[in-house]
């Protein structure tokens, strides 16, 4: 699915996916530079990101898996 990262202006991630127009804060990374890991969201949903470098520029759209629950 496609998953735009954001970073706001006080640096706090969030994701946003258009199909089911949800945004939600990302509150726990598997890997610090988030990157190749999953991530949670505040509502419990776990996306499986695709590797990158460090330095990708936000925001972004990414193809993103959502991992079962």
């Amino acid at each position: 699915m496609k998953v735009m990262i954001r970073k706001n202006s006080e640096g706090e991630l969030s994701a946003y996916v258009p199909k089911k127009d949800l945004e939600e804060p990302i509150v726990a990374m598997e890997k610090p530079e988030m990157w190749g890991g999953h991530v949670t969201l505040a509502n419990g949903w776990q996306l499986q990101l695709p590797a990158m470098g460090p330095e990708t520029n936000l925001p972004i759209t990414v193809e993103a898996k959502r991992l079962s629950e």
